[in-house]
């Protein structure tokens, strides 16, 4: 079952132009950074708590019920550019042919025959993704899930000399298609607020969302955090969870909580000075990050709403356009929110919980014998001895998923890997196993094949290997 929260353009247009001019006003108005260094502080304990405590209090007593008050709701506007594919990003396939958005239609499908239950999925598409999204969806109209879908808001590009939108027109043709942009996941509450979704799932019943990037595989709907929501006495709702996780020299650039004037607020690495940049990356003073998985209740964002008083640090983000322009766009995080709700917490979940898939090394990961999957959800394979995630890096001739895949015959066995990294003209034969530290690079020029069958336990594998067909 689907549904599109229709809006006639030059209405759209309108709401955008306005919220637009909101936040362009309040740009103009920051001067210098967002925080005052001096002035943060590290969370009080009990603001962010371990999963595992929160799992102390056990799964709701009526799960249909407590799950019937939740929508999921995917960020869905991003493109695959990045890893070399045309389209949206969520409909690259990742395991088995599956895409992102196949996986996430399995899991709350699972959940609703599970437990008999109507978990929508709600899709936050851009006019990047929004045409192409909805094509797809028709292939969804049997499962057991309605899909609802709105998009985020257009917003001018400017000229970072001039500070002047750089369009020649509302349309989104030819060069003029530069123009514009999606300002960020920010833009969830007042472009969901402005489609009638919101009113329209809170008409239903439902309580909270459960808002995540969908190429984060580790999302899944988690039962402990959504008793704990439920759990709450009336008058101390909880209206605002953030999933953080502990930092690992990975992720030194992830956004972290931190208490500034008596709210939990999000500090990303955009509003950091120049002179502290290397502080907030330390893995010591900010421990932990945010993955970007938020439960939020649906009623505190239709009050934030209605009083406008999501006031969401802006982000400025500097691109060059095809013809070397410099622009800027003006982007919020989701995240920036916290600070706004009542009640609001940090929960410390296992890493398991934060799998995305950014790169074509983080694909080999997934698509790898390291993960097994069940009704849409990956978990690391049993087979594996320690639980921590190889550090993979392949180099630029990977970097494209098409040239990825045409580099391996069939994907490795990981599961006894720690570290991989791979550099230039390298190919995989089919069954190649893969253990402890492997580094093979091929010089310009040379190539490496790696024949079918091998195996390589904490090798070096360098020089020139051509394995062809007689």
């Amino acid at each position: 079952v689907l549904t599109q929260s229709h809006t006639h353009r030059p209405a759209i247009s309108r709401k955008d132009f306005h919220g637009f001019k909101n936040l362009f006003h309040r740009f103009l108005q920051v001067k210098g950074p967002s925080v005052d260094w001096p002035k943060i502080n590290r969370p009080p304990e009990e603001s962010i708590q371990p999963y595992e405590k929160i799992k102390t209090k056990g799964l709701p007593d009526n799960i249909t019920a407590s799950l019937n008050k939740l929508a999921v709701v995917k960020l869905n506007g991003g493109l695959g550019t990045s890893m070399g594919c045309k389209g949206p990003k969520s409909l690259i396939s990742v395991r088995n042919e599956n895409t992102f958005l196949d996986l996430t239609v399995q899991q709350i499908e699972h959940l609703n025959k599970t437990y008999n239950a109507s978990v929508p999925l709600v899709l936050m598409n851009s006019f990047n993704t929004d045409e192409d999204t909805k094509k797809i969806l028709q292939k969804y109209k049997h499962h057991r899930v309605n899909i609802h879908t709105f998009n985020q808001s257009r917003y001018p590009r400017i000229n970072k000399e001039s500070l002047l939108p750089v369009a020649k027109n509302m349309g989104m043709s030819g060069d003029n298609a530069e123009a514009w942009y999606p300002p960020g996941h920010g833009d969830i509450y007042a472009s969901f607020y402005n489609s009638g979704l919101l009113d329209k799932l809170i008409a239903e019943g439902k309580e909270y969302i459960f808002v995540s990037n969908i190429d984060n595989l580790g999302a899944t709907v988690d039962l402990f955090i959504l008793q704990h929501l439920m759990s709450q006495p009336e008058d101390k709702r909880c209206e605002f969870i953030m999933e953080v996780t502990d930092k690992t020299r990975a992720d030194v650039k992830g956004g972290t909580l931190i208490q500034y004037k008596d709210h939990l607020r999000l500090l990303e690495i955009a509003q950091v000075p120049k002179a502290h940049v290397d502080e907030f990356k330390s893995v010591t003073k900010f421990k932990i990050f945010n993955t970007n998985n938020l439960w939020i209740s649906l009623p505190a964002i239709k009050r934030l709403q209605d009083k406008n008083a999501m006031d969401l640090e802006i982000i400025v983000n500097p691109k060059t356009l095809d013809g070397g322009l410099n622009v800027i766009q003006l982007e919020t995080a989701v995240g920036a929110a916290i600070k706004s709700f009542n009640n609001a917490m940090g929960v410390n979940v296992p890493r398991s919980r934060f799998l995305p898939v950014k790169t074509s090394s983080d694909l080999l990961l997934v698509m790898s014998n390291l993960y097994s999957m069940d009704a849409g959800s990956l978990t690391m394979s049993e087979k594996r001895e320690f639980p921590t995630t190889p550090h993979v890096k392949l180099g630029s001739s990977f970097t494209k998923v098409h040239d990825f895949l045409a580099r391996f015959e069939s994907i490795p066995d990981m599961l006894e890997l720690d570290h991989l990294t791979v550099s230039g003209d390298v190919t995989f034969g089919k069954n190649v196993s893969l253990k402890g530290t492997v580094i093979i690079i091929a010089n310009h020029g040379d190539r490496i094949d790696i024949p079918a069958g091998a195996m390589l336990e904490n090798k070096i594998v360098s020089g020139n290997l051509r394995i062809l067909d007689h």
